[in-house]
């Protein structure tokens, strides 16, 4: 119960990552409110994560969603002591081949929407005495791939963010920390279509020899939202099977 009596917003949490975080979070004593934009998905995922998750659709691209959404978690739970910043969008493509509105949304919901979630909880967690922001970055926080423009040159940008806000708020106990995932099967993941040849070729670019598992990275979360890490902000965590040591 290393979260008891802590509250955790996770944006994106309808499925994958976010899902599974919610669930470590309340497996560890949390309680969660989860949100995303699709609201019978969303729902379904609070049913899932079970007791002590709220659930709140909402895009977080958009201030007004966002005010709700934090409005609606002090109404029920009257403090918030964790954010996971985990809602993206992935969109193939080069730097010719993709379009402004791919580029745009892009960067509003893997950029934007985490300065702007931030913001709004920020007074919260100094109010609380502290917190955690966690972000979830990628590998390609850290590296480059074909056909990945946009979304690289996003995952870069929140590790950035990331290291300049944990900085920031050192002084006031709130910890920023980003988590870099390699390739987790999600349904984002799972719309990128893979034939055998290019499966093959994608596992070996994991030395564990699989992909991961949104479980994978709700551990590292967990430890990440928890007193157990008071020492630990700007870090950039890899939870990638080996696949940014070759």
């Amino acid at each position: 119960m290393r979260l008891k009596d802590k509250v955790a917003i996770v944006t994106g949490g309808g499925s994958g990552i976010g899902r599974a975080i919610a669930t470590a979070f309340v497996r560890e004593g949390a309680r969660v409110a989860i949100c995303g934009r699709d609201s019978k998905k969303i729902h379904a995922a609070g049913a899932e994560v079970g007791a002590g998750c709220l659930t709140i659709p909402a895009d977080v691209s958009r201030s007004e969603n966002i005010d709700n959404l934090v409005e609606a978690t002090l109404a029920r739970f009257q403090r918030i002591d964790i954010l996971v910043n985990n809602a993206g969008v992935l969109f193939a493509g080069t730097a010719e081949s993709l379009s402004e509105e791919q580029w745009d949304q892009t960067f509003d919901i893997n950029v934007r929407s985490m300065w702007l979630m931030a913001r709004a909880v920020l007074p919260h967690l100094r109010a609380a005495g502290g917190g955690a922001i966690i972000n979830i970055g990628s590998v390609l926080s850290t590296l480059g791939a074909r056909n990945r423009v946009a979304y690289a040159a996003s995952k870069h940008a929140v590790l950035g963010l990331t290291r300049a806000m944990a900085v920031d708020h050192a002084a006031e106990k709130i910890r920023v920390n980003c988590i870099c995932p390699g390739i987790v099967e999600t349904e984002m993941v799972a719309a990128f279509a893979m034939d055998e040849a290019t499966r093959k070729q994608r596992l070996s670019w994991h030395p564990a020899g699989r992909f991961g598992q949104p479980e994978d990275v709700a551990g590292l979360a967990a430890y990440l939202a928890s007193d157990e890490s008071s020492w630990v902000t700007g870090g950039a965590f890899p939870v990638d099977g080996g696949y940014s040591t070759i």
